[in-house]
């Protein structure tokens, strides 16, 4: 049985293919116009039901209910219209406005509830959720200063064999390298944004009430992910699905030019042309090993003849010329 190499912490594994991204949305898209056919077909319904109750009330009573549930349908459809043209084009479009918002309150959960009665499983759901978040946050074509940006990363990122704890101070991390916080830090100190790790739901909701950023970068599970787009709205979040190698919550890993892509895609032009040009300008520390030893002593010439070092000039003065 051949011994599985070790894990290198700062190494992206294989990242899907275009074919299995647009499967996701494929997905999305179905789920959602199933679960608003759903609704529309309630709203149908409210209006069959009680026609002829209605009907004994006033003659005009079905019509004016009729009226109302059409307009109820008539958003439904409206708001899934612009959903889905945002998904396929990639654009926001200025009389769709609060498709993020449908999305996250209304079908997310018609769609968990879809999918579970087609035998879809919730993970995949989730992430087809947290794809289309994506896209609708991307499509809003908003910048941001680096402190108005948020990394926001879970504690399962953490070599599990580490003894520093770093939720209340992510500082602690001694930077050995064994786990992805070293680089997380180095991205930090690249971009100038905030970062912190999270243990739940309820210290990164304190986390976000501290830092008030006006966009968060997250890498999470889809569970985690999704939940927390639900729970930080209206807020943008952008999610970045966390590399789980070992299993869940444990030594998870992160797809570091995925996040740095996507940091540099919200970041502002003008700072983030700045970072860069200091980035470049800024000189290479040269390691502690390629340093010469210092040495107050001046060193002693070597006998051309011997090798050994020449004590003739010990205890001479030089003369000037």
């Amino acid at each position: 049985m051949q011994q599985k190499k070790p894990l290198d912490p700062l190494r992206m594994p294989e990242m899907p293919s275009d074919d299995e991204i647009q499967a996701r949305k494929r997905l999305f898209v179905g789920l959602i116009l199933g679960a608003s056919g759903l609704v529309c077909l309630f709203f149908v319904l409210l209006w069959i039901v009680p026609f002829v109750g209605l009907n004994a009330i006033h003659p005009y009573a079905p019509w004016i209910w009729g009226l109302v549930v059409s307009a109820l349908v008539s958003v439904v459809l409206w708001a899934s219209l612009g959903l889905v043209l945002n998904i396929t084009t990639g654009r926001s479009f200025p009389f769709f406005k609060r498709q993020r918002g449908m999305t996250v309150k209304l079908f997310l959960p018609l769609m968990t509830l879809l999918g579970r009665a087609l035998g879809i499983s919730k993970e995949r759901i989730r992430n087809s959720f947290i794809k289309v978040n994506n896209e609708l946050v991307r499509s809003e074509a908003k910048t941001y200063a680096p402190q108005e940006v948020l990394l926001l990363m879970p504690h399962c990122l953490q070599n599990s064999r580490c003894d520093h704890r770093l939720t209340y101070d992510i500082d602690n991390c001694v930077r050995c390298g064994k786990c992805p916080i070293k680089g997380l830090l180095e991205l930090r100190d690249k971009y100038g944004v905030h970062l912190a790790i999270a243990t739940g739901g309820t210290i990164a909701r304190r986390i976000v009430v501290q830092k008030r950023p006006r966009l968060i970068v997250a890498v999470a599970c889809e569970r985690d992910l999704s939940s927390g787009i639900q729970d930080t709205f209206p807020l943008p979040v952008y999610g970045v699905l966390n590399l789980r190698p070992h299993g869940p919550c444990l030594d998870t890993l992160v797809p570091f030019p995925q996040l740095e892509q996507a940091l540099r895609r919200f970041l502002d032009p003008a700072q983030l042309a700045e970072i860069d040009a200091a980035a470049q300008s800024k000189p290479d520390k040269p390691s502690k090993r390629s340093r010469p030893a210092k040495s107050d002593k001046p060193s002693r010439p070597l006998d051309a003849d011997s090798g050994q070092i020449d004590k003739t000039d010990e205890h001479t003065t030089p003369t000037s010329a």
